[in-house]
């Protein structure tokens, strides 16, 4: 087992978004965060001191899932507007989209060479793009309801797939073919994901559980049961001895896949918690949720070396070996109940938002190109700085076919904007609705 030396401690914490945070991620190197919300932008904050962040507009719904690419230098985003974006990160950024879906578009992932895109949509289709081409490959179309999440496995030879009709699909993205079908959930599956090494597969619901498969047996080796209400969301530490999961009863919780137990719950978020992912480096994790608020948690898993752990991994999703074939070890399946009195922490810290903090808001103006369905437009992002430092956002990206398109009206920003009390909750009744599906 790991050791453990100090509790979590709560980081940082950012307020830029005016509603609530569906999705983040760290960038490879862990020098930016960006996350995606309801209030339709994304945001991409740089980790240094005093660094600015960047507001991106252009989806004109709800974000869904965001994703940085291998090599840090794309963010694609899914949204309720059926389409797919592809940004670059940096204030001279770009912005390309995909009309992807005939409805809206739940999650977004990409191969783990850059070179492909999968992504889940309402109209009950995974779609499966190249990036080189632009252009759609195929699609996999044996889900009966929303599909709600889809994942490339670490080596990119296996997509798994989850959805309301509470299946699990595994397939081979070579041939397009679902090669295993997890059936055992018995409701509506919100999230799925691969540990780092590709060889165990899990999914969280509206059953309160996050159910782990050992994917060279086939079989449940974890249940946990350790939330009160949906689990909306969940992350493998890089070194697969740990796992963080946010869920509508407002906390994340950190459990020990080896001792199988939770060692702490983390209280911060006033409501759902729809997201939460580790950096690449495991060091650090981030939490957002119904409130607007973004959690940026220090961890204190200091286990073995993680380049050591992940060396190891890469030798082991190798082109020639599938995770069926690879040596087997004893598995059996173990019902994991909340344990005596896990670490409870609360965010009683130092004040931690950064109130220096500036959001740069970038003016959009798109072309949009019939190319043809797979891919709709281009979008140069040009932006504009207010008098004092404050940002102004001008915002656009809609148009209509083959023509130019400038839309959006300017207004002030700082990133601590917030609703009022009344519409808040009306907000945060919404997204409850919306991603927790009760």
């Amino acid at each position: 087992m790991a050791s453990v030396m100090d509790d979590p401690t709560l980081a940082r914490h950012f307020r830029g978004h005016t509603d609530a945070v569906t999705c983040a991620d760290f960038s490879p190197t862990g020098k930016q965060l960006a996350t995606g919300s309801v209030d339709t932008s994304l945001i991409v904050w740089n980790l240094a001191p005093k660094a600015h962040a960047v507001r991106f507009r252009g989806h004109q719904e709800a974000l869904t899932d965001l994703q940085f690419s291998p090599t840090g230098d794309l963010v694609a985003t899914s949204s309720e507007d059926t389409t797919v974006r592809l940004w670059t990160p940096c204030i001279e950024g770009e912005s390309e989209v995909f009309r992807a879906h005939a409805a809206a578009v739940r999650s977004v992932s990409f191969s783990c060479d850059g070179q492909c895109l999968v992504t889940a949509s309402d109209d009950h289709e995974v779609k499966v793009w190249s990036l080189s081409c632009r252009r759609l490959l195929y699609s996999l179309q044996r889900h009966s309801d929303v599909v709600r999440c889809a994942r490339f496995s670490p080596d990119g030879r296996l997509i798994a797939s989850c959805g309301d009709d509470g299946a699990v699909m595994l397939w081979d993205a070579s041939s397009g073919q679902c090669v295993s079908c997890f059936t055992d959930c018995g409701s509506s599956v919100l999230f799925v994901d691969f540990n780092s090494s590709g060889t165990c597969l899990a999914a969280s619901g509206q059953d309160s559980s996050v159910r782990i498969w050992d994917l060279r047996t086939s079989k449940l080796t974890h249940l946990y049961q350790v939330h009160s209400a949906v689990v909306n969301c969940f992350s493998f530490h890089p070194s697969n001895n740990y796992l963080i999961s946010g869920s509508s009863d407002s906390t994340v919780k950190i459990a020990d896949l080896l001792e199988g137990q939770v060692m702490y719950t983390l209280h911060g978020h006033k409501g759902p918690v729809l997201t939460s992912v580790f950096s690449r480096s495991g060091e650090e994790f981030v939490s957002g949720g119904v409130d607007g608020q973004v959690l940026v948690w220090r961890t204190n898993l200091d286990s073995r070396l993680y380049r050591d752990v992940l060396r190891g991994h890469s030798r082991r999703c190798t082109a020639d070996l599938s995770p069926r074939l690879a040596h087997l070890h004893p598995a059996v399946a173990h019902l994991r109940q909340p344990q005596a009195a896990p670490i409870e922490i609360g965010p009683t810290l130092v004040d931690t938002v950064s109130h220096d903090r500036h959001i740069v808001d970038q003016t959009f103006y798109t072309h949009t190109l019939p190319v043809n369905a797979a891919l709709a437009g281009m979008g140069y992002i040009k932006p504009r700085q207010a008098e004092g430092g404050v940002a102004v956002e001008a915002s656009g990206g809609g148009g209509r076919e083959g023509g130019h398109s400038r839309a959006g009206t300017e207004e002030t920003l700082t990133c601590h904007s917030s609703a009022s009390s009344s519409a808040a909750a009306a907000a945060a009744a919404a997204a409850v609705k919306r991603y927790c599906g009760h």
